[in-house]
Order: C-alpha cells, then structure tokens, then sequence
C-alpha cells in the first residue's frame, strides 16, 4: 500500500497537468485586485477632474458678477459648480456632491467697484463616493479638496 501512495504521489509531481490550475488560483485573485484598484483610482481622478470643472467655473461665474445686474446670485454659482448649468436642472457633475455646504464663496456678496487687488475665491469639497471595495478593505473614506483664485473683473 505504501509503495502505491508514493507512486502515486510521485507521478502526481511529475506531471504539469496541475500546474496551470495552481498558477491560475495564485494569478487571478493577484490581477482583479490590480485591475479594480486601477479602476477605482481612475474613477477617483475622474472626480477629482469633475470637482475641479465645477469649482473653476463657478469662480469665473461670480468673478464677473456685480450687485446691479439682477441675475447674479450665490445660488446661481452654485448650481454652475454642481450642475454645469445656471438653472441647477439636469444631473449633477459628481452624484454625491450637491450639498451647498461643500462650495465656498468668498466674497458672499460681490463688489460694486472692483479694483485689481480684489479676489474672488471658490473651494470645493467632496467625500469620494467610493465602490463597496473600499469598505471591505477597510480603507479609510477619501477627502477630495480644490480651490481656485481669480480676479474680481465685473461685467
């Protein structure tokens, strides 16, 4: 009987059948999690990139703003950052970032006469609305910040 188990075992050594199955078991689980962190990292760019459109383009909005024109508003700006449009309809840029909070404007209100020193700044924030893989690996939630400078022109 021992003769037979060693025999068996050695053959089973020799042979290169099982080989793919062992190195398909140690290569697969390695490449998916490379390729949804390569994932997950592009869409974290991707957010990133939507959050810094937003920001930029409300801070040109209320750069040109001036108290005596009546459509110029906070909420305006605003819904330029979130949504892209002045009328806050559509869906927003980033699913997860509408809440006005995470959009400062400085200042609240605009200048009625600029001069060059005068600044208008916008700075946004967002929680990366990460995929489950984040919560399994018990990675910390990931805070995307950007803020942009102008110029206060007026129109």
């Amino acid at each position: 009987m021992k003769g037979s188990v060693k025999k068996y075992l050695l053959g089973f050594l020799a042979s290169a059948s099982g080989s793919v199955l062992a190195e398909t078991l140690i290569v697969v689980p390695v490449v998916t999690i490379f390729a949804a962190g390569v994932l997950e990292f592009g869409n974290v760019l991707w957010q990133r990139q939507q959050l810094q459109t937003g920001v930029r383009d409300a801070a040109r909005y209320w750069s040109r703003c001036r108290p005596d024109f009546n459509n110029c508003s906070i909420t305006t700006a605003r819904n330029i950052a979130f949504y892209g449009n002045p009328n806050g309809t559509g869906s927003p840029r980033i699913a997860n970032w509408t809440n006005a909070a995470d959009l400062t404007i400085a200042p609240e209100t605009p200048v009625s006469a600029p001069s060059p020193s005068d600044l208008v700044t916008v700075a946004g924030r967002l929680d990366y609305g990460a995929s489950p893989l984040f919560g399994a690996l018990l990675i910390s939630p990931i805070v995307i910040s950007y803020a942009h400078t102008e110029r206060y022109i007026g129109w």
